[in-house]
Order: C-alpha cells, then structure tokens, then sequence
C-alpha cells in the first residue's frame, strides 16, 4: 500500500477481504483522516470505495495479455451517516468486471462498467453508497 497508494496508507485503508467476486476496504477514523466535523473526510471514504472496486479490476488485468488499461470516468456519491468508527466498503461485482474486460480483449473495443461498493459502520448501518465508472481498453 505505502508504495502504490500512498495516501491510502496515511489514511489507514486495508484490504480486508479479496476474492474472485468481491473485495472488503477497511477504513477507520482517526486523527489523520478526519474532517472538522469530527467524522472521516469524504476522500478518504472515496478512496477505500475506489479501492474495493478497483482492485477487483487490477486483479482481472495484472499481467494479461494482451495488456488492459483501465480508469475511472465518473464517480457518483450518496452519504447517508456520519462516518466514524470503522466504515467497511464492499463491492460485489467481481464478475461483472470480469466479463467487460473479457469483452473488450474479444471486441478490441473499450467497454464501461458502473461497479457499487457500499460503505457500512460497524453496527451493519449503510454509511455512503459510490458508483465508480470504470473504462477498460485492450492495447492490442
């Protein structure tokens, strides 16, 4: 993390939870991460739900061959609580991202992917929900 994601590491954001399908982003507030407001800064929960999703597509495209390139196009936020605590980020659309990428190795063709992870405190209460819109190109 302290090497590809810096910020992420001064942030306090971990993976908890990786597989094929999904992936668990951990953050827990602290001084560092904090608004005045007294909760975590709204960036910092849009890094470790950008996490959940993106790793799920860095998994899909490390080492392929032919080589993916992939990037976020737009972001979408809704908060609902305050966020202290720890607030769990998951996403579930490991194998809808697994399919457009496979589609745009087949298609030479970019393809876009809306990908949701859901931010929830520790008593279960949904937090901020994100949509990040991933673009995926085969460099063929």
């Amino acid at each position: 993390m302290l090497s590809k994601l810096p910020m992420g590491f001064m942030s306090g954001i971990k993976i908890i939870r990786l597989t094929h399908q999904d992936a668990i982003v951990g953050v827990r507030f602290k001084w560092m991460n904090q608004n005045p407001f007294k909760s975590i800064y709204f960036a910092v929960l849009s890094m470790a739900a950008e996490l959940s999703t993106g790793v799920l597509a860095y998994g899909q495209i490390y080492k392929r061959n032919p080589n993916v390139s992939m990037l976020v196009v737009k972001l979408e936020a809704e908060f609902y609580k305050k966020a202290v605590g720890e607030i769990l980020f998951t996403c579930l659309d490991g194998d809808k991202i697994a399919e457009a990428i496979e589609a745009c190795i087949q298609s030479n063709q970019a393809r876009s992917l809306e990908c949701v992870s859901i931010g929830r405190n520790s008593v279960g209460e949904e937090v901020a929900k994100f949509i990040f819109t991933w673009s995926f190109k085969s460099k063929n």
